[in-house]
């Protein structure tokens, strides 16, 4: 049964926090999501838990009807910063805050506008609500100029991790130390995909990055990519957008786009597959192998199918039974 059947108009979160390494801290924030004093709400469920140790980092999957997304979100973000303090975060992935992002993506009979109300809506209470809390906006949250959260990561100094106190937020006072600076936006679905090169020259893989970023020649339409060492080797870290396209059909003959609808508009993005394809032919031409791929939670299509899986179920933890991944 469809969610157009269920009465039901759903997003989803993928909540990024400066936290991987306390387990128990991770799946508190995730549990705060789904309501108060063990009151879970049947419209609230939390699909995944990504974390990271060695990027001291964690994705947390959260879908609910877009009445109920925003307070959904609040409460593990006022949980996120009880606990996680940005003067003693370590880890190798660039961030900023303690909640370090907000991304707000619609999934079935909700538009990205709405998503950006929602989305603006929840960062003026993280503001009011939490002591030094600040906040940059991107996407349909930034009005009226819209910029890509990768804009905003460039003039921010994300990938550098800047000074706080030289920051200027968008809502909040400057960034206290503890907190940071938290991103809060809505676009169409942005995917997570990771390919690790056998090599441990973090050079070559920045390399092999570039080549395949979407803003340089040649590269993936929608597709931003750095190179981290992780686990003694190199992670081509990839964020896969999705983009309008009006005559995109389910997938592409060579299986590099996929394609979905939300609310009759069409959208498509470079398959997981294709992306590690392309990564190993380029490490192939210099001379190394790949391990394996990552997919930081789901492609647009799979969180649209759990979703309405667990809210018709009122499995609010789901993440449980499709089991999170903790490395």
């Amino acid at each position: 049964m469809s969610s157009s059947r269920l009465g039901l108009r759903l997003a989803a979160c993928l909540l990024n926090i400066s936290e991987a390494r306390r387990k128990h801290i991770v799946e508190n924030i995730a549990n705060a999501a789904l309501g108060k004093n063990g009151q879970k709400h049947p419209e609230v469920s939390v699909l995944n838990i990504f974390s990271d140790q060695n990027y001291n980092r964690s994705v947390i999957t959260i879908v609910a009807s877009i009445d109920e997304l925003g307070n959904s979100i609040l409460a593990a973000c006022l949980e996120a910063f009880q606990s996680i303090d940005m003067q003693i975060q370590e880890g190798i992935h660039p961030c900023l805050g303690a909640v370090d992002l907000i991304p707000i993506y619609p999934l079935t009979d909700v538009g990205v506008e709405e998503c950006g109300a929602v989305a603006r809506s929840l960062a003026e209470n993280l503001v009011r609500h939490v002591p030094g809390c600040s906040v940059f906006l991107f996407g349909e949250a930034d009005l009226p100029e819209k910029r890509t959260l990768v804009q905003r990561r460039k003039q921010l100094g994300w990938f550098t991790r800047r000074d706080f106190s030289a920051l200027e937020p968008d809502l909040g006072t400057a960034p206290a130390r503890r907190c940071g600076l938290t991103g809060v936006g809505a676009s169409p679905y942005v995917m997570n995909c990771n390919v690790t090169i056998d090599s441990q020259d973090l050079a070559l893989g920045r390399e092999i990055a570039s080549a395949i970023r979407g803003s340089n020649l040649n590269g993936l339409k929608g597709v931003q990519a750095m190179a981290f060492p992780h686990e003694g080797k190199i992670e081509i870290a990839c964020n896969v957008e999705s983009f309008e396209d009006q005559e995109a059909t389910e997938t592409s003959d060579d299986f590099r786009y996929m394609a979905y609808s939300v609310l009759g508009n069409q959208f498509s993005y470079i398959s997981p597959h294709y992306i590690e394809a392309q990564i190993k032919k380029l490490a192939s031409d210099r001379g190394i192998g790949t391990i394996g791929r990552a997919l930081i939670g789901f492609t647009p299509q799979e969180c649209k199918t759990c979703a309405e899986y667990a809210i018709k179920k009122s499995i609010g933890e789901f993440w449980k039974i499709r089991g999170g991944v903790f490395m």
